[in-house]
């Protein structure tokens, strides 16, 4: 577009050039488009897949602290009514009153209504029971929240003397309402993303380049960061109670999360957030203020404002770095000390790792999507700029990857478990997709070099072609639209300007329409500089046009910049990567570790007495002793069936199922291969039809010949034998 200041050249020899440079835009204009969209649709292809992928994977992200144990035993039967039961988990557990309910056959509760710790260890759990108990399956439904602040939930059964039917309700879903989960889980996406664009934004604007697009980044990441923070405040109480989205009215479960870990974060994070507001008020005004007055002083005045100003910059600065350095380990802190990090082993090398991990993450992610606003909204950046957030940014990948290196060896534990526990296969994800964004960050870095060459070889042909026209300035926003039209009226702008509704929507119309303006400009500048200066709608309509024709033109000078449009494409990918590898980190962190996963699959093949735990060996045996009241069926029950210490039980039947008693039972045990027995077990009658013996010793493993004796009268008994097998 021809100056406005001074006429664009007429006649038959400037129009054959005006048309090949403007075919020439065109072409070239329309080639990088068709770029842009291919380069946008693998983009959306690749994060619609990475998406869909968490979408599979997300619903069945197990809790942390897993059960390992119970006193009584899933699926025991037990002789007497025990005081209490007893539950042990992987890691402490955070406990209500209600947290163990044990209710009887018919369903009613015959705890003492309080769960405890035992002995103040915090990984158990105990409720007490009422006295007198009648023999029956009971079920026993549990809850908790595990240390890092996830809520789990369970049932188990276990029966008094001898099993029965029961109507008691099992839970068989997960601790929290659908549609809270699924709350909770959107506000924790959108509380790490807003912590990373507040950081990234504000390291931006620190180090790199200041401008309004990063300031939106920055305060965007704040206003979103406090807006879920404040909702997984409100979902806390109703999310680990299992309880629907009307719960966040209960002012008084507020105060119990507030009294809890999780929630004690969560406070903090808000507090420290107030703080944010006023750190991002001083960074985007009175620092950057100084810092552009500075950039836009000249000559002398320049280094006068310079040398009086400086100190006070320096001051400023400081405290911003201090400052902002503070708050933001601050806000990670509060991630660090409620989830992975606060649990396990290392817990005091953990936290600070977590920190430098989340900070980082920020400094990284939000950088990117700092430099992807800034170049997409087509703001001047100098190439130092570019080149320092690069080396911010390959210092934010090393200390991911040291910090990265510790938290998956101390999430995982072992090879095995990147491929059998859901932890480690999606932590091979997120691997994968840091490669991924790795690659795409070193094509920016070539863009990055290619830039700095081609300003200096620009700089270098504009000094040997000599001086060359100013480029105008971008003019944004009320202030400056006035300033234009003001200098338009004193340069003897005499172009009538078109309508606001006319303003050119392409680089190419705009063009066009600034050539076929030539020859008019000089033939209506009396009559357009009188209208402007005394219409004052005029003037600003002037000034409207001057806006949109420099924004069109700068929009132009960034499409017409190959190496520019290179790494703003480059650095777009980047930020889509980013925001899947995003999605992926927080599924991560609702996400049992590997090393609990494995450990508990260690531990439930264990009782606590430290012996491998299998189930019952049960044994059918029909019998009939001759007269028709002498027929019926048994079963006899060995458990655990290992060497060592066992119990015995036998229930007799009639054919209709009825328990049925007999004048005597007798059982024996032998191992013929090994020469043992027969044992003779005596058994202790419990109720109708059970018989029982407690401490039955089996010296070593092995298929046992088991007898047993029915005998129904004086003269009738019959002695049938099975086979039962003592595993290892």
């Amino acid at each position: 577009m021809p100056s406005l200041t001074s006429p664009a050249p007429a006649g038959p020899t400037a129009t054959p050039a005006r048309t090949t440079t403007a075919a020439t835009s065109r072409t070239a204009t329309a080639a990088r488009r068709l770029v842009a969209r291919r380069l946008t649709a693998v983009c959306g292809t690749l994060l619609a897949a990475l998406l869909c992928a968490l979408s599979v994977g997300a619903g069945s992200a197990s809790a942390h602290a897993a059960l390992t144990s119970t006193d009584p035993a899933d699926g025991s039967v037990v002789q007497t009514a025990p005081r209490e039961v007893t539950l042990h988990f992987s890691e402490g557990v955070l406990l209500s009153d209600d947290s163990v309910r044990v209710l009887d056959p018919s369903g009613r509760r015959v705890d003492t209504g309080k769960a405890t710790h035992v002995g103040g260890t915090s990984s158990t759990a105990a409720a007490e029971l009422h006295s007198g108990l009648p023999d029956g399956t009971y079920t026993v439904a549990w809850k908790a929240v595990s240390e890092d602040s996830h809520p789990v939930s369970g049932a188990f059964t276990f029966s008094i003397g001898a099993p029965s039917k029961t109507t008691a309700k099992v839970p068989t879903g997960g601790a929290s309402d659908t549609t809270v989960g699924t709350l909770y889980g959107i506000g924790r996406y959108a509380a790490y993303g807003g912590f990373a664009a507040l950081v990234g934004g504000c390291v931006f604007a620190g180090f790199c380049r200041s401008s309004r697009p990063v300031r939106k980044i920055a305060v965007g990441g704040w206003v979103t960061v406090f807006a879920a923070s404040l909702l997984l405040l409100l979902l806390r109480g109703p999310y680990t109670e299992g309880e629907g989205i009307g719960g966040v009215l209960d002012l008084g479960g507020l105060g119990d999360v507030l009294s809890t870990k999780p929630g004690a974060a969560l406070l903090s994070r808000l507090l420290l957030l107030g703080a944010a507001a006023v750190f991002l008020a001083v960074l985007f005004g009175s620092y950057t203020r100084r810092t552009e007055a500075k950039a836009e002083a000249e000559g002398e005045t320049a280094q006068a404002a310079e040398a009086a100003d400086v100190r006070r910059r320096q001051d400023l600065a400081f405290g911003l770095g201090f400052g902002g350095t503070v708050m933001a380990v601050g806000l990670a802190a509060t991630w660090a000390m409620a989830e992975h990090a606060s649990v396990g082993l290392q817990r005091q090398l953990a936290m600070p790792v977590d920190v430098i991990h989340l900070i980082a993450v920020g400094v990284w992610l939000g950088g990117l999507a700092s430099l992807a606003a800034t170049l997409r909204a087509g703001e001047p950046i100098e190439r130092a700029a570019v080149r320092r957030f690069s080396r911010l940014a390959f210092g934010s990948v090393v200390a991911l990857v040291v910090t990265g290196l510790y938290q998956s060896w101390r999430q995982v534990g072992s090879w095995g478990a990147l491929t059998d526990t859901e932890y480690g296969r999606w932590l091979l994800v997120k691997v994968g997709l840091v490669a991924v964004l790795v690659g795409i960050a070193a094509i920016s870095r070539r863009w990055t070099g290619r830039l700095t060459d081609a300003t200096a070889e620009a700089g270098n042909a504009a000094e040997a072609e000599g001086p060359v026209k100013a480029a105008r300035p971008v003019r944004t926003g009320a202030a400056d639209a006035a300033g234009a039209a003001g200098a338009a009226g004193a340069a003897g702008d005499t172009r009538e300007i078109p309508d606001a509704s006319d303003t050119p929507d392409t680089p190419a119309d705009a063009e066009a329409e600034s050539g076929e303006g030539e020859g008019t400009g000089e033939a209506s500048g009396d009559g357009a500089e009188s209208a402007a200066g005394d219409d004052p709608v005029r003037a600003a309509q002037l000034a409207r046009q001057r806006a949109a024709r420099d924004k069109t033109a700068t929009l132009r000078e960034r499409d017409a910049d190959a190496e520019r449009s290179g790494l703003r494409r480059s650095v777009i990918a980047e930020t889509v990567v980013a925001v899947v590898l995003l999605a992926v980190a927080t599924v991560l962190s609702g996400t049992q570790p590997g090393r609990a996963e494995t450990g508990q699959a260690a531990a439930a093949a264990t009782d606590p007495g430290g012996r491998p735990e299998v189930d019952p060996v049960s044994v059918l045996i029909p019998y009939d002793t001759g007269p028709k009241s002498g027929r019926g069926k048994a079963v006899v029950m060995i458990e655990p069936a290992l060497p060592g210490d066992n119990a015995l039980h036998v229930f007799l039947t009639d054919p209709a199922d009825r328990p049925v008693d007999v004048p005597e039972v007798k059982v024996a045990l032998t191992l013929k291969p090994k020469g043992i027995g027969p044992l003779r077990i005596p058994l202790e009658h419990l109720s109708t039809g059970h018989w029982s013996a407690a401490n039955v010793q089996l010296p070593m493993a092995g298929t046992w010949q088991l007898s047993l004796t029915v005998r129904t009268s004086d003269i009738d008994q019959v002695t049938e034998t099975r086979n039962v097998k003592v595993a290892q």
